[in-house]
């Protein structure tokens, strides 16, 4: 199924590599990576909003999307769909981190940014919320840039998760706003 389009995407991968990886943003972009590694940072994340009662509601919601998307991405789709790693598949494109020990779609690192940064963004204040939006977009470029993912792999982990954290969103303001209030600036 994903032949085609793993050679059509292995040349933007290619021209990522040959182009836009130097040397002195190598260590960068792999700590960037390294932040949706399982999940950590963004579980952490959510944890500290938990604990900071202003933002606690933000922090459950924030989790809860966190697990669904998990749940549903990584759990699910991951394992219908197998598909190799490109560095796997692609001649000629070097991964900048060690192998990965699942396959390549949709992409996790990216569902795991996006399902909390949505969410922050939809409530709490801009300060709070764009950052944590940069930030993922940072981590699912970063995905490509090291070369363990196609960038249909972040793509449709982008564009679910997203879906899944709105709905989440609107369930909460829907069914459990006025019991939980969030308490913004």
């Amino acid at each position: 199924m994903f032949d085609s389009l793993n050679q059509s995407e292995g040349k933007i991968l290619i021209w990522i590599q040959d182009n836009l990886r130097v040397s002195w943003l190598n260590p960068i972009i792999k700590g960037i990576t390294y932040l949706g590694e399982a999940g950590w940072f963004w579980i952490v994340l959510s944890i500290l909003l938990i604990i900071w009662k202003k933002y606690r509601t933000v922090g459950v919601v924030s989790l809860i999307s966190l697990v669904f998307s998990f749940l549903v991405n990584t759990i699910i789709i991951k394992h219908i769909f197998n598909r190799v790693r490109p560095y796997d598949a692609v001649e000629g494109l070097t991964r900048l981190v060690g192998k990965q020990p699942d396959s390549s779609f949709p992409s996790g690192h990216t569902t795991a940014a996006f399902s909390v940064a949505i969410v922050l963004l939809l409530l709490m204040p801009r300060k709070f919320g764009v950052p944590s939006l940069i930030l993922a977009v940072l981590v699912m470029f970063s995905r490509l840039y090291v070369g363990v993912h196609y960038p249909t792999d972040v793509l449709t982990a982008l564009i679910l998760t997203t879906i899944y954290s709105v709905v989440i969103v609107m369930i909460y303001r829907k069914k459990f706003s006025e019991r939980f209030p969030v308490l913004r600036e």
